[in-house]
């Protein structure tokens, strides 16, 4: 059996990792290198580190911060914001990172992803998915949340697979940063119609919440940040929970 993946999330600008809520209000909350080495240390599977301005101020993620993380993390990681060529991700991988999340670049040219997974492998290439629930459906949002636009969801991740995404990061915008759950149904239909890794982002706010995605969400993976960063939930005992409950992880 796979095991289950816990994934802390680090939104990094200028190489702080900041938190908001549904993609609002953002805060500082501490050195982006130095939580994900803890976070690696607690027991976490994988990291996820987004650069949350790269594409707004049509920045690239910056090397020299992949640079320092792959010095002090052994674990996985994926690395997403403002990439937008084969390009970006040579030098990305180079610098140490593993995989590469791609989000509006790859909505406004779907052929990217077709070009990223020929080069470098579709395990490599992360389809981030910022969704938002509105008039009965879910529907995309492009440049961290800001541009909405007319594009199923669902549609739009499978064409994505498709073309040769390997894995799914889906955010519920109407989730994120509340803790109040993540979004199940939205998670169980991609899940469903895909036949790729998907990472359930956005409402972890207590233990139970990753059970639910996990078994009711079929979510291969869960990633969650103020949690973590807030040091609400500790990765070793939420682990031994999961564990408890019946739910494969790694210990």
């Amino acid at each position: 059996m796979l095991t289950k993946r816990i994934i802390p999330c680090l939104d990094v600008k200028d190489g702080q990792t900041v938190k908001g809520i549904n993609f609002l209000n953002i805060q500082s909350v501490g050195d982006a290198v130095e939580l994900g080495s803890l976070y690696a240390k607690m027991g976490a599977d994988e990291l996820v580190f987004l650069d949350i301005t790269a594409t707004n101020e049509k920045r690239k993620t910056l090397s020299e911060l992949v640079t320092r993380i792959a010095k002090h993390i052994n674990i996985p990681f994926t690395v997403g914001g403002g990439i937008s060529s084969v390009e970006d991700v040579s030098v990305l991988l180079a610098c140490g990172a593993d995989k590469i999340s791609v989000n509006t670049a790859a909505v406004k040219n779907p052929l990217l992803i077709k070009e990223l997974a020929g080069q470098f492998g579709s395990q490599c290439v992360v389809l981030a998915v910022d969704t938002k629930f509105e008039n009965n459906d879910w529907f995309v949002y492009l440049n961290g949340g800001r541009v909405p636009t007319e594009i199923r969801t669902k549609d739009w991740v499978k064409q994505a697979v498709a073309l040769g995404a390997g894995e799914i990061l889906l955010t519920s915008m109407n989730h994120d940063g509340t803790k109040d759950g993540f979004a199940l149904d939205i998670t169980r239909d991609i899940s469903a119609s895909v036949n790729v890794p998907v990472i359930a982002s956005g409402g972890a706010g207590k233990m139970e919440h990753f059970t639910d995605v996990f078994t009711q969400g079929k979510a291969d993976a869960a990633l969650a940040a103020s949690i973590f960063h807030y040091k609400e939930i500790e990765i070793a005992d939420l682990k031994a929970f999961l564990k408890n409950g019946g739910v494969a992880v790694r210990v």
